[in-house]
């Protein structure tokens, strides 16, 4: 009977933060590696499917990882920076997780390059939940910040939103000119193409993509929003923990951040550029170290909370 809890016991043991910075170091240099290997393909080709799964894999994976650690942080009573915070973004990450496994099939095993999906769904959920995560971790502390430091964070604010605005005013302005120059033969040839990506597909998933494509302005409209919303929060987190004892953790989750919204903004101008885009493109490694980032900021939050409980039943 005990057998099983001792397996577990083992497990959580290899999970310590520095464990999880060799593995992420390991993992994030194999990431680079399968990307620059065979992320270009020739012209006209599309990239084969054992490539787009594993970038699935990559991506994924360090997520789920990510999503236990924050439960193990839930759990433990000793998690200085309140259980609650880990609470939620656990759930962001599980979120996103669920996201991608569902945008996997949508776009793998239906063979749908929709803009919007179901997965968007829980996308939404892990912007909400880490967002909410990193406003607990903020509240209870005094925001005790020189002008220099809120100057740093009225910069991020003002650049990002600059950045997602010309991003969103050039999507624009291609599906003017798009629209523009749409005849009865492009019509025709659009409506062709659009038989030939539902043929074979459940009526249902058909029925579910139309629907969903009424939604796909307002969706993109809220992710740019969104991610210089979590930008401002992580670097306010950021400059609040600045120097102390849990100062590590908090820079690995703002590293984070800053990673999905690279990767975010590089989709966003790609889609903008001639022609259909491709999951798997190489700058997508920085959803990969996005998820890497979240779990070292996690394990070293747990290694700094327990020891810190350690040394003072020493003292005792």
């Amino acid at each position: 009977m005990n057998k099983p809890v001792n397996k577990l016991a083992i497990f959580t043991n290899l999970l310590t933060g520095q464990n999880i910075i060799f593995a992420g170091l390991l993992w994030s240099a194999f990431t680079i590696f399968f990307f620059l290997s065979f992320s270009i393909t020739l012209p006209g080709e599309d990239s084969p499917l054992w490539y787009s799964l594993g970038t699935y894999l990559l991506e994924t994976i360090p997520y789920a990882l990510a999503a236990w650690l924050c439960y193990r942080n839930w759990k433990s009573p000793q998690i200085a920076s309140g259980r609650e915070v880990w609470l939620f973004i656990g759930l962001g990450l599980a979120s996103y997780f669920i996201a991608n496994f569902l945008f996997g099939i949508w776009e793998l095993y239906f063979g749908l390059d929709p803009e919007i999906s179901p997965a968007d769904l829980f996308y939404v959920g892990f912007t909400i939940c880490v967002g909410w995560g990193m406003v607990l971790a903020v509240l209870p502390r005094r925001l005790n910040l020189e002008l220099k430091q809120w100057g740093i964070i009225a910069i991020i604010a003002i650049v990002g939103t600059a950045f997602a605005l010309w991003l969103n005013a050039a999507t624009a302005d291609d599906t003017e000119v798009e629209e523009m120059g749409t005849g009865a033969a492009i019509e025709q040839v659009e409506v062709e193409v659009e038989k030939d990506a539902y043929e074979g597909l459940p009526g249902i998933i058909v029925a579910t993509d139309r629907f969903l494509e009424v939604f796909a302005k307002p969706m993109n409209l809220f992710y740019a929003v969104a991610d210089v919303a979590l930008m401002i929060v992580a670097s306010t987190l950021l400059l609040a923990f600045w120097g102390g004892r849990f100062s590590q953790s908090w820079r690995m989750i703002a590293a984070a951040v800053l990673a999905k919204y690279i990767a975010d903004m590089w989709l966003k101008y790609v889609t903008t550029l001639p022609g259909q885009y491709e999951s798997g493109g190489l700058m997508e490694v920085f959803y990969v170290f996005a998820g890497v980032l979240f779990a070292l900021g996690t394990a070293l939050e747990y290694d700094v909370s327990t020891s810190r409980r350690r040394r003072r039943r020493g003292v005792m």
